[in-house]
């Protein structure tokens, strides 16, 4: 356990010393603000939503507010991993800071285990703070809250830790830069992919629908910010619940708990083979 918080420690101070969560923080203010500024003023001119009564335009605005909410923290939860994870093998041997952590006691799985469990600590207490600070964006300027708020608070960490396996596995095989290249490019299929949904369902196109399903299953992050979204927009009904699930930030085409198991196995599949691959690099 010594060994684990040391290593957890160092991967803190490491991430301090390369300014992370500078960065992170300020895109962070910048982003609850501009979450503020879009509540306040939607929340103060729903009388334009509500168009003939058809929709309940305080739970359109909620929800299409929160799913938009809910997309800038994954983004920024994704972001904070990848800087937290993409040089823990490759960075680290190629500075020699690695060579010395992976000797006995400590040995290799003990290093990627406990830097994974440093990273995702730090990435899922994120989201929660980021979340959490935008429901009460919303709750202040308009008076609304999903049915269920924790829920997908809670499928949004589980992203994020997919994530920082991915680009944990990613940086035993791949240099610093050429592994933050590839998670991104593998964050915007994924959201590439849920856009291609909403698209599909929209043009009743099975096609479409089919391929993003596919790759939402392929990359379970976006699998679970479906998931996450469903829970959000399942409280409206009718002609609102039926205009949500056209929109990217209100619909989804993915959810259940068949997602949430795969999105376990995928993770512990990812932990196994970046725990293989470094068992066999190498240093």
């Amino acid at each position: 356990m010594t060994a684990v918080l040391t290593i957890v420690g160092y991967g803190f101070r490491e991430a301090l010393r390369r300014k992370v969560f500078t960065v992170v923080l300020v895109l962070t203010a910048i982003f609850l603000v501009l979450i503020w500024i879009a509540s306040h003023f939607v929340f103060e001119h729903l009388s334009g939503l509500n168009a003939h009564g058809f929709i309940d335009a305080r739970s359109f605005a909620g929800s299409t507010l929160l799913g938009l909410t809910m997309f800038g923290t994954l983004f920024l939860g994704v972001v904070l991993s990848i800087f937290l994870t993409l040089g823990v093998v490759n960075g680290d041997a190629e500075r020699g800071l690695l060579q010395p952590l992976v000797v006995r006691p400590v040995g290799r799985s003990t290093l990627l285990l406990s830097r994974f469990l440093g990273a995702a600590g730090v990435a899922v207490a994120y989201v929660f703070v980021v979340y959490g600070c935008g429901l009460a964006i919303i709750d202040m300027t308009g008076s609304w809250l999903p049915t269920s708020k924790l829920a997908p608070g809670v499928e949004l960490a589980g992203g994020v830790v997919v994530v920082v396996a991915i680009s944990l596995l990613g940086s035993i095989v791949l240099s610093s830069t050429a592994n933050g290249i590839a998670v991104f490019m593998l964050f915007g299929a994924g959201l590439v992919s849920g856009l291609l949904g909403s698209i599909g369902h929209a043009l009743n196109s099975d096609t479409v629908e089919r391929i993003a399903t596919i790759t939402a299953w392929a990359l379970p992050f976006e699998a679970l910010y479906q998931d996450a979204l469903h829970i959000v927009s399942s409280g409206a009904s009718g002609f609102t619940g039926a205009v949500l699930q056209l929109g990217p930030f209100g619909g989804s085409f993915v959810h259940g708990w068949d997602v949430r198991v795969w999105a376990v196995g995928y993770l512990l599949v990812a932990l196994g083979l970046a725990l293989l691959a470094f068992s066999r690099r190498d240093l």
